[in-house]
């Protein structure tokens, strides 16, 4: 009998998927962890205290019986991911290399129809966000295959994630603050021109939250916002607020964390604040989710073989017509 596997945390790499945690048996789950600003996919969810890097070190034991298997995402998490809609490393940029990453890691082994979780902290939310948008889109032939992470999604947690997004001005101010909390001072001092994108250029962002609203019904969502402010080079204040970070929606699991913006998706060891209310949102969606996402991917091959009988039917048609009309 084989053992779970766990990735080596030197193994793990800084850009792209790494899959950190194998089960003994066949997995019925993939949980998939993404960052944020400036993050690391190992650093971002380990404690600086402990060293507990609860994706490998906690979760595990919890979804013990259903056999998960746990991967971490990384990508170039600079400032201007977020600030210049036009770099090669922008939200829509990360965002579609996330579901074209996941759709082949899954392809390969072939698993594209089992359920996925994700779970992802601060602006690492919006690019999740934007990879579902970008794979919901895809119902070409040619295609096809990438949209398997959209039907795929069962459940999303949002660690931190800045939801509200009505006010362009207001964007600004927010990324500012998350740009203070994780960068270094003298990063900010030295890039004013930094600072004047970060308040003006985020139509982007403001964009990826308003098509999000009209997929959300489908997904099981939990918004966790921080409770505890952030020194902010002398001043202390909470980085994503609550009615940012989790505001009321019909349908959407909400609750505080007992930590700041950058420690809230680190736990020293499962009695840390905030942990279990995690994972046991964790274990309940990967219960729900098999039995839900089968009949969703009925229901998609249902309506993919509809499309390609219309289609079929419209070309012999076509074609019909063609004849008749032929002199």
């Amino acid at each position: 009998m084989s053992k779970p596997r766990i990735a080596d945390p030197k193994a793990i790499k800084a850009f792209g998927l790494t899959q950190i945690y194998t089960p003994r048996d066949e997995p019925t789950i993939d949980i998939v962890f993404v960052h944020g600003l400036n993050g690391h996919p190992h650093d971002s969810w380990t404690s600086k205290t402990t060293g507990c890097f609860w994706p490998t070190d906690l979760l595990p034991d919890v979804l013990a019986s259903l056999c998960p298997r746990i991967l971490t995402y990384g990508y170039n998490a600079n400032v201007t991911a977020f600030t210049d809609g036009a770099s090669r490393d922008s939200v829509v940029s990360h965002a579609e290399t996330l579901a074209s990453s996941l759709a082949a890691n899954r392809n390969l082994r072939d698993c594209s129809n089992r359920p996925i979780i994700f779970i992802c902290h601060s602006l690492g939310g919006l690019i999740v966000k934007r990879a579902l948008i970008y794979s919901r889109s895809l119902s070409n032939e040619k295609t096809e295959h990438l949209r398997s992470v959209y039907v795929s999604t069962f459940g999303i947690l949002f660690l931190g994630t800045p939801h509200n997004g009505s006010d362009i001005a207001k964007w600004g101010l927010l990324l500012h603050n998350i740009c203070n909390a994780v960068l270094p001072k003298r990063f900010m001092e030295a890039s004013p021109q930094l600072v004047k994108a970060l308040r003006t250029n985020n139509e982007t962002l403001q964009h990826i939250n308003s098509l999000f609203v009209d997929i959300m019904g489908r997904f099981h969502i939990y918004f966790f916002h921080e409770t505890r402010s952030t020194d902010m080079h002398g001043t202390r204040e909470v980085i994503v607020d609550e009615h940012s970070a989790a505001p009321y929606m019909e349908g959407v699991e909400r609750a505080g964390i007992e930590a700041d913006h950058s420690h809230m998706c680190k736990f020293d060891d499962d009695n840390a604040a905030g942990y279990e209310v995690v994972a046991e949102a964790i274990l309940r969606y990967s219960r729900q989710a098999p039995a839900v996402i089968t009949e969703r991917w009925a229901e998609e091959k249902k309506a993919r073989t509809q499309e390609k009988k219309a289609k079929a039917r419209e070309i012999y048609d076509g074609e019909s017509f063609a004849k008749f009309v032929s002199p």
